[in-house]
This record gives C-alpha cells, structure tokens and sequence, in this order.
C-alpha cells in the first residue's frame, strides 16, 4: 500500500435525542472521517471517534484535525505500507493521539481487507458470523424514566443494558431497572465519576447483580481499582484506563478488574485492540467492544474486531437508528434479533452514502505528498 491521498472530514451528525453521560450531554456526534488512497486506487474509511471536547480523555476533534493535519498524514504520505501493523512504528514520534491514529490504521485495515479479497473480520482474524450486542443508555431524569427506556429496548430485543450512571444518579436508578427486570444482563457505566471515597456506595451495587460495573474511577488509576476490586464481587471492568498493551499488563499484574471494554478508537486502532484481546484472553480477562457514539464507519469496524474469540460479552455496537435517523453508510448497521450479522463482502462490508455524509460535512481537506510538506 503506497499512500498517495489523504482525505480528511468534519462531519456533525444529529442525534435521534440527546445523550447524557457523567461528563456531559450531546445532541451532535462531532467527528472526523478520514479517507486514504494508495496507488493502486484503493480508498479506506476510519473515524476519529472523539467528541468535540476533552472530556472522555484530553483528545477531542479539533484537536484531532490539526495533529492528522500538520503531524500524522505526513509522516504516512508516500510511504510504502506492507501491513497495517506496520503503521505504528511510523507514527511512533507522536506521542499519545490515539483516536488520531486510530482512524488512521482502520482505514489502512479498511485498504488492506480489500486487496486481500477479504472481509475486515476475517483480515483480522476472526471467526464469528454473528455478534451480539447490547445498548448504553443515557443519564434519565428519573429511575422511573429510565425502568421505562430500559423496556423499549428490551422490546427492540436487547439483552444487556448499559446505564450511564453518575453521583446522585446511581443505586437507586439502577436498583429500579433490576426490581423490573430481574433477570435482565445490567450494567452500570461511570465514566470515572467517582473516587475512592465512594467505595461505600459502590460496594452497595453488590446488592444488584449486576455482570460488571464500568470505568468507576479516574483514568489511568490502577492501585484504587485494584482495591475497590478486591472490596466488591461486582466485576470491575475498565474502559478509560486502559489505552495501550503495557495498560493491560499492568492491570493483569494488579488485579485492577476483571473485564476490559476495548474501544478501538481509545487504544489506537484495530492493530492494538487485537494485540490487547490476546492478552487478556490469555490472563483470563473478559472483553467486549465498545463505541464512542460512533457513525457508521466506526461502528462496521468495532463489528470486524469483536468477531474475535477472546470478545466474550455483549458489545456496544447497536444498531445505526440507536442514535442516527440518518447515518452515512449503506445500508446501515442493523439487528437481527439480538445479534449483528457481520459483512462477508472484502473491507469494512459496507458502503458510503455520500448524500448523507455530504450533507452532514463542515469542513474537507485533501493531503497529498507534496500538500502535505508545506505543513
């Protein structure tokens, strides 16, 4: 793969409604979609998954486009890629940017499927014909309001639920859920809202069954998860913590959780969400692929790579019109009944609608060998 062409887009895509974490509400998803062209005229599609501002982690998408812009796409343009393992060492002297990178070695994955003459899933290495997925739910007003979300999508055919929870938001909304639902696959997601003098109130959450609680802690605080974990029997899974191998190492090492949300995005690309998997399948940990309110393009990516054998639990991969009336692939991604069928056709399975991402695009710029120089 010659790099010849980089295309790089903002796109803000409306939300069906208004999604609420313990950082803040979106009505949009701001996000990138990068492009790249090799000689032979092959394109692959990756997304910069991060919001428009730093509050999931320090990336956020303006930022993004100047790091693809001025630091990444020229280090990539004109090179010769045999494998798109390959980009890492590349991309080495810019530190962190994960998401940035990210986009960036899908659409090398993307490239590479395609001229294999293989689906993404199988250039990867999976297996599965089918996953299963399972929903996020955002901050509701009420637990009563969110018992009453919860049974829509139960409705729809999910199986597990994701609640986002935050302080004051918390046991009570999700002891709502489980006195409904008894038997119901629940979870609640944190996104690091809480601290170590919280521990009494997460060790409450025993009392719910719940099959993990996500991310309750700060990023990158291993030692505190670690004791929160031997303090509860409610699986600690980690999501902002762990953004890399050595993350993951260290975790096992620590006894930091049990369960890890690998987001593709967040650990820099499908070539590390790989290697991450085979850790910790080989340690025993359990995974499951996350999303970022991804559009289309993100999310048919997080589809190829939880057909991997280690991603033993319901994904975030939901369907398109969870959050989109309008995304921009075609067609988009869609239940079959609590499963997702994966793309067998060569690359990411499915197509660009360029109406769509037209329509949704504020701002395009195209990098080639010689643009990308005068950066």
């Amino acid at each position: 793969m010659k790099i010849e062409k980089i295309t790089l887009r903002k796109v803000d895509i409306p939300l069906r409604d208004p999604f609420e974490t313990s950082f803040t509400r979106m009505l949009t998803k701001e996000t990138i979609i990068v492009a790249i062209t090799d000689a032979a005229g092959t394109t692959g599609y990756g997304e910069v998954s991060a919001f428009g501002g730093p509050y999931y982690s320090e990336e956020f998408r303006d930022g993004a486009w100047v790091v693809l812009k001025e630091y990444l796409a020229p280090l990539l343009l004109g090179q010769t890629i045999a494998h798109p393992d390959d980009m890492d060492a590349l991309v080495a002297p810019i530190r962190r940017h994960n998401m940035a990178k990210s986009s960036l070695n899908c659409a090398l994955w993307d490239i590479y499927a395609q001229e294999q003459g293989l689906s993404l899933a199988k250039a990867l290495g999976g297996t599965k014909t089918k996953v299963e997925t399972g929903v996020s739910i955002g901050v509701q007003d009420s637990p009563q309001a969110l018992v009453a979300v919860v049974a829509g999508y139960l409705a729809d055919g999910y199986r597990r639920i994701k609640c986002k929870i935050k302080p004051g938001k918390d046991y009570e909304y999700l002891a709502a859920v489980r006195q409904a639902y008894p038997d119901v696959m629940l979870m609640g997601d944190a996104n690091s809202a809480y601290r170590r003098a919280d521990f009494k109130m997460l060790k409450r959450l025993d009392d719910l069954n719940l099959i993990m609680i996500e991310q309750p802690l700060e990023p990158g605080n291993l030692l505190d998860h670690a004791d929160l974990q031997k303090l509860i029997k409610t699986p600690v899974c980690l999501d902002e913590s762990i953004l890399s191998v050595a993350d993951t190492q260290k975790m096992i090492r620590l006894g930091s959780g049990k369960i890890i949300n690998i987001k593709v995005a967040r650990v820099g690309g499908l070539s590390t969400a790989r290697k991450i998997q085979a850790l910790a399948q080989e340690n025993g940990i359990d995974c499951w692929s996350g999303g970022m309110l991804d559009s289309g393009v993100a999310r048919a990516e997080n589809v190829a790579v939880a057909t991997l054998s280690g991603y033993t639990l319901p994904n975030d991969i939901a369907a398109s019109t969870r959050y989109y009336d309008e995304d921009i692939i075609t067609p988009t991604v869609a239940l079959d009944g609590t499963y997702i069928d994966v793309p067998t056709t060569p690359g990411i399975g499915y197509q660009i609608d360029w109406q769509h991402l037209n329509a949704f695009t504020t701002d395009q710029l195209t990098l080639t060998p010689q643009q990308a120089a005068i950066f």
